[in-house]
């Protein structure tokens, strides 16, 4: 498997040790691969949450556009410090 050269912070590097030092995961890589999966998956959802609310809006069966929707969402997540 080809690698790659990250740089990180002293900070962040201490964090990722911790979390393999925990036991949750056995090096490193598998934490950053896992970083990787979890936030390919949450691009996945947002795409599928984005085609369910243009189909929504399509249906003419409600009057907020698919991109307001997405807007307010984003702003409840991010006040509540989940995005």
């Amino acid at each position: 498997m080809p690698s790659m050269s990250v740089s990180l912070s002293d900070k962040m590097r201490g964090f990722i040790k911790s979390r393999v030092e925990s036991g949750d995961y056995h090096n490193e890589s598998e934490y950053i691969r896992d970083l990787i999966r979890r936030d390919q998956e949450r691009l996945s959802n947002e795409d599928a949450l984005e085609q369910a609310l243009l189909a929504a809006e399509a249906s003419g069966f409600v009057e907020t556009s698919a991109l307001d929707i997405k807007t307010e969402v984003k702003q409840r997540l991010k006040a509540n410090g989940r995005l």
